[in-house]
């Protein structure tokens, strides 16, 4: 699974998703590209799965970039834990995604093939997205 080798904070607040992805949002790798239309939180097993879906499609043919890393902790408290006593510990990471993001980016298979494996890359995926080509 995905996650920081280190981080500054071990907790983080949960923040806001206002506004439109500005950077990262055009395919720079590859020649197809899996953009988000909404803003969520993507986890590391979320991100796992679509990549693998993605690579099992297109088997052993072409280069896959993931273009999102999770590096925000998200805390839970234990179940059946009564209020208070501090923040729980951090349970998992995300990638907190704006709408426009590039989520992943494919080369070295022809466009049918792309846009099938973005499609199931896309069903593992808890936004909507959209397929785009390199202009």
């Amino acid at each position: 699974m995905l996650m920081p080798k280190r981080v500054k904070h071990r907790k983080q607040q949960r923040g806001r998703m206002r506004g439109k992805a500005f950077r990262g949002s055009r395919v720079s790798f590859g020649e197809y590209g899996l953009q988000a239309l909404e803003p969520s939180w993507v986890t590391t097993r979320q991100i796992e799965a679509a990549r693998v879906a993605l690579t099992h499609f297109i088997k052993r043919g072409g280069k896959i970039w993931v273009r999102i890393f999770p590096d925000k902790p998200v805390t839970k408290k234990p179940l059946e834990t009564r209020m208070g006593k501090g923040k729980g510990a951090p349970e998992i990471w995300v990638a907190v995604v704006k709408p426009g993001r590039m989520l992943f980016e494919l080369a070295g298979v022809s466009e049918s093939i792309a846009q099938e494996a973005m499609e199931r890359a896309a069903r593992k995926l808890p936004l909507k997205t959209k397929f785009v080509q390199r202009r």
